[in-house]
């Protein structure tokens, strides 16, 4: 099939990955994925889209570029300390387990700061996390735990003594801690949600979406959260008008369900 441009080259993607295309922010994308064609020595949509349906490496390489992969343990550390010291006894406060979601959760980092964290409530083997991300290549890494050392720069050091091991030049995730989080694939744009969650962490990734599908995934976050149930957002990802959605923000980047939508 003769692909002619940008809006076929969508359509191709989404019959190959489910990924559609449209519902990310247009200039950005095309920005990102003419960069991979050029880096590749490919000048056309058409060649382009050939050779991923043929080459299973250039197609991994360009969903693993597609999905945005830039995680590290602790992102943004005030606002794990704001989780850690506020929100996470706000939620026990009203139950005594948490059903937690991260959402697009990359390559591990965001899952395992969060049984970090609630080791300071809960014995190890008591916590469950839900992770999932939609690219299966960063599923894999995640599953694997193993570390660069930059990634680690925002976590404590006696939590790098305490939940890792040094391996070359390495830091692997201890296994104790790997068994806490359940990772799965997942896309936020088309598969179903989890339900009745008390914590929802989803930061630094709706900015690549359009106002419309982000829209669509706050809709589906307050249907997934419990009732007073905690959203927890990226630096750049503030809500505009959160009452929309039924969600009250509580910290800055926290935002609480108010009620179920009706």
């Amino acid at each position: 099939m003769f692909i002619k441009d940008y809006e076929d080259f969508k359509t191709e993607i989404y019959k190959m990955s489910g990924i559609n295309l449209s519902l990310y922010k247009e200039k950005q994308m095309k920005r990102r994925i003419e960069s991979l064609m050029k880096k590749n020595n490919f000048d056309s949509y058409n060649d382009y889209t050939n050779a991923l349906k043929t080459n299973k490496i250039l197609y991994n390489e360009f969903i693993n570029y597609l999905t945005i992969n830039v995680s590290e343990f602790y992102r943004n550390p005030g606002q794990w300390e704001v989780l850690q010291k506020e929100i996470i006894p706000l939620l026990l406060s009203k139950s005594k387990t948490l059903k937690i979601w991260s959402a697009a959760c990359s390559t591990g980092e965001e899952p395992y700061s969060l049984v970090m964290v609630l080791t300071n409530f809960f014995p190890l083997p008591s916590i469950k996390i839900i992770a999932t991300d939609i690219d299966k290549e960063a599923l894999a890494k995640a599953n694997i735990g193993l570390y660069n050392p930059k990634s680690l720069e925002g976590v404590p050091k006696e939590n790098i003594a305490k939940f890792f091991t040094k391996e070359g030049d390495f830091f692997k995730i201890k296994d104790e801690v790997k068994k806490c989080v359940e990772f799965s694939q997942h896309n936020l744009l088309k598969d179903s949600y989890p339900s009745n969650c008390d914590l929802i962490v989803c930061r630094n990734v709706l900015i690549y979406f359009t106002e419309e599908a982000k829209s669509e995934i706050y809709m589906k976050f307050n249907q997934a959260l419990k009732t007073e149930g905690v959203l927890f957002v990226g630096s750049t990802e503030q809500i505009i008008l959160p009452n929309r959605y039924n969600l009250a923000p509580i910290k800055t980047f926290f935002y609480q369900k108010i009620k179920s939508l009706v």
